[in-house]
């Protein structure tokens, strides 16, 4: 039974990166402002939502590992095989819509963040951008893969800015598990961005492609799910204490909008200059994190979807179409925040918006997949799971109407 244990422990080390890598990314620049605003604005009340979050999270990305696994495709490359081209076409140009505004929303992050400390975005993003490129067109999938495994670490730097702001814990236990419903548009809008914010489109894309990549087979799924599951798990525990950081600087204090994850940060200052330091810090890792991996999935998907070569492995010369459109979409995503004027914050919360409605068609896409006999074999979803799943969808589905009505009705407010 030991040796039996060690060769999970083993072969569990060695899938580890695709499923906790993906999750934890999902606290980008987008991901930090909106639970910082949860925080901020209605203290401790939203943070009941984490739960059913980390199912339908669990769930998306569980099955999208498991796709990958069993199939050796990606998710692109199943849909066009499975529901042809044109489908496949229209998806992806809706995905990379989609994904250049969170690619622009965290480079506003690492403009953000620095500016902070008094470093131009004129400086901080060119660099930011460079750094970005030459990591994934000079690097191999296994040191990329470190180099995201170490950056995923550094988000301890919430959870330690949390303890450090010493909030109401016992309060933060007792919301974490008593739901709260208002009519509050503001707080119906919280929810719904906390659930768009954490289950992004392009990351069932980016998962699916890295367990392709990374070799994983059914043979190794076992041990893949539970890093998924892990990876799910801890990038909750995350959101957990950023929201309870927020609750605790700013709501307890005098309850505000934040304009964005930087002013997060500085709530945190009149309690100590560490807690300020490791939420700054904090940001401008998960920014620039999350500015690698976006137009990394977004290259994967298209190239994949349309029958290109792909892949970090592979070198410029081998697969030019994934590389340029990398190299594209980081151009166009920092060159875009350098613009004078440019809005840093409703570029943030506009790609939410378009996550949330791309999320269900997503979804639909997957559960068909994964159904399929000639495709998965034994490994088709059972019944219990398709009915978490289809509820899923329809909750999704739920919330982004929701959610383009309260955008449609603000929008309508705000016009003069």
């Amino acid at each position: 039974m030991l040796k039996r244990f060690r060769y999970h422990i083993a072969v569990f080390f060695s899938v580890i990166g695709p499923g906790f890598i993906t999750a934890m990314v999902d606290n980008d620049a987008g991901g930090i402002y909106t639970y910082s605003q949860a925080g901020a604005k209605f203290g401790y009340l939203p943070l009941w939502t984490l739960l059913p979050i980390t199912v339908l999270l669990i769930v998306a990305q569980e099955m999208s590992s498991r796709m990958g696994a069993v199939t050796g495709k990606g998710l692109s490359d199943l849909i066009r095989e499975e529901f042809g081209l044109r489908t496949t076409f229209l998806m992806m140009i809706a995905l990379v819509l989609a994904n250049l505004t969170n690619i622009m929303a965290n480079f506003a992050g690492v403009a953000s963040s620095l500016e902070l400390f008094h470093v131009s975005r004129y400086i901080s993003v060119p660099l930011a951008a460079l750094a970005v490129w030459l990591l994934i067109v000079k690097g191999s999938y296994q040191s990329v893969e470190k180099v995201f495994l170490f950056a995923t670490a550094l988000y301890v730097s919430y959870i330690v800015s949390g303890i450090l702001v010493k909030p109401d814990w016992k309060e933060a236990a007792i919301y974490s598990v008593r739901p709260v419903l208002m009519l509050d548009p503001g707080y119906i809008a919280i929810l719904i961005g906390m659930v768009g914010t954490s289950v992004a489109p392009w990351m069932q894309f980016y998962l699916q492609a890295a367990v392709v990549e990374k070799g994983i087979t059914a043979k190794e799924y076992k041990e893949s799910r539970v890093e998924v599951i892990v990876g799910c798990i801890v990038m909750t525990i995350i959101a957990f204490f950023i929201v309870v950081a927020c609750a605790g600087a700013i709501y307890s204090v005098a309850p505000r909008d934040i304009r964005d994850g930087a002013d997060a940060a500085l709530g945190l200052k009149p309690f100590g200059q560490y807690a300020f330091l490791l939420f700054a810090a904090g940001l401008l890792n998960a920014s620039i994190f999350a500015a690698c991996i976006q137009p990394l999935s977004t290259a994967f998907t298209v190239c994949e979807g349309l029958g290109f070569e792909s892949g970090v492995n592979r070198r410029f010369g081998e697969a030019p179409i994934f590389y340029w459109l990398f190299t594209l979409l980081i151009v166009v995503g920092a060159g875009t925040i350098l613009l004078p004027g440019f809005p840093l914050v409703p570029m943030i919360l506009f790609s939410q918006v378009l996550n949330g409605v791309l999320l269900p068609f997503v979804l639909i896409f997957m559960i068909l997949l994964i159904n399929r006999p000639g495709l998965m074999k034994e490994w088709t979803n059972s019944r219990a799971y398709n009915i978490v799943a289809w509820v899923a969808v329809a909750v999704m589905i739920g919330l982004t109407l929701a959610l383009a009505g309260i955008t449609i009705h603000d929008l309508s407010v705000a016009r003069p």
